[in-house]
């Protein structure tokens, strides 16, 4: 009785991986990222090879986008595309007949997960869908993903088709980085140009209204009974925004575990972290002397202010070094980097580089002081320069006696 009392302690314990520490999730894979500081906040089953079900979808969506020379082409869709759809896919709710628009096929697959409008985008750009899958792994090469595999566009369990949470990472941050993309990804509902609408997926998993989705920027969610109940999300914590990446929960109808562990996460981190500063653009790390110059030293500072993410701040876990040049002069211009700073709190570093923000002047009197060797030859000059007008005056004297 015991040991199962310690083992549901500790499984109700917060996990902590990485500096982030978060409560207990439905979610087997969970990977948190903050682009901001361009850092993993927390990992769990992030590298496990495994199937991704719908975010296969992310992928769809953005090898169409990028292949798309009029996204106000008109296409009828026809039953060869929708015979491939399987029976219990997600779909956006298109009929044979049905005229949309290039950009219509693009909403309608990622807010309603829409298999219809996925198969329909992979017939109209390459003319089969195994074509177009081959764009899809292209472009996953093209991003060096090394266990990531399309083998078609819906994400519907299959063999071969697989991914990781890092690598659906990825694939997501590089079509954020689309406008486009970017804009049906933020988008919860949209009118096709033939009537239909569709409505996000956290909608329909939010049917009774009874959770707030508002921290939920964008997302794209999604089912298979390899992959669980998954999402790729972007949240909003306070003013912060970061990536969510969870697969592997299971489903029970009436509860959408996959956007509870995304507000259990918000809340969480909203009510337990902030950003502390680390160092102020202020703060002089370290002062290097400068040689021949109008200046003795220069102050060593980072361009910016320098937060991280935590739940307190440790003093003792804190190291700054500067790395770089241990002395300046005229020589050296503005606008050059001279080093850089290596931040390191609770194990992970920062890195800033350091760049000349000041004009160092040359000075002579200085240059003579640190350099009196070159008194030698000046000596010698000024003695010669001496003795010729000596000797030039006794000449003059000798000529009057004359």
């Amino acid at each position: 009785m015991k040991k199962i009392y310690w083992l549901l302690l500790i499984l109700l314990l917060p996990l902590k991986v990485l500096g982030i520490t978060l409560p207990e999730l439905y979610s087997k894979n969970v990977l948190l990222y903050d682009p901001k500081d361009d850092r993993y906040l927390y990992e769990l089953g992030s590298d496990e090879v495994i199937n991704i079900a719908s975010l296969t979808k992310i992928m769809t969506t953005i090898t169409a986008i990028e292949n798309i020379d009029d996204l106000n082409k008109e296409v009828e869709i026809t039953d060869e595309m929708l015979k491939e759809v399987p029976s219990d896919a997600s779909v956006a709710g298109l009929k044979v007949g049905d005229k949309v628009t290039m950009l219509d096929l693009l909403y309608a697959s990622m807010l309603p997960s829409g298999a219809d409008a996925t198969t329909a985008l992979a017939h109209t750009i390459s003319g089969s869908t195994p074509q177009f899958v081959e764009l899809m792994n292209q472009n996953a090469s093209k991003l060096g993903l090394t266990n990531t595999h399309f083998v078609n566009v819906t994400g519907y369990d299959i063999p071969n088709h697989y991914s990781t949470p890092k690598e659906v990472l990825k694939i997501l941050l590089y079509a954020l980085n689309n406008d486009l993309f970017k804009e049906i990804y933020e988008t919860k509902d949209y009118t096709l140009t033939n009537g239909l609408v569709v409505s996000s997926t956290i909608n329909y998993y939010n049917q009774n209204n009874t959770l707030d989705i508002t921290s939920i920027l964008g997302s794209k969610t999604g089912y298979t009974d390899d992959a669980g109940l998954c999402m790729a999300s972007l949240i909003k914590v306070k003013d912060r925004e970061l990536i969510l990446i969870t697969l592997g929960a299971k489903r029970i109808w009436g509860s959408p575990y996959n956007i509870m562990d995304a507000l259990t996460i918000v809340d969480y981190l909203n009510n337990n972290y902030q950003d502390v500063l680390i160092t102020s653009k202020n703060d002089v790390i370290k002062e290097i002397p400068v040689e021949d110059s109008t200046i003795k030293s220069y102050q060593i500072k980072v361009s910016d202010d320098v937060y991280f993410y935590t739940d307190e701040f440790k003093e003792d876990e804190l190291k700054i070094e500067y790395y770089g040049k241990e002395k300046l002069s005229y020589k050296d211009k503005l606008g050059e980097k001279i080093g850089t700073v290596k931040i390191t709190y609770e194990g992970e570093d920062i890195t800033k580089d350091i760049i000349l923000n000041e004009k160092i002047n040359p000075s002579l009197r200085e240059f003579i002081k640190n350099n009196p060797i070159y008194l030698i030859p000046f000596g010698i000059c000024l003695i010669l320069i001496i003795f010729c007008l000596f000797y030039q005056k006794k000449r003059k004297k000798r000529r009057k006696r004359k």
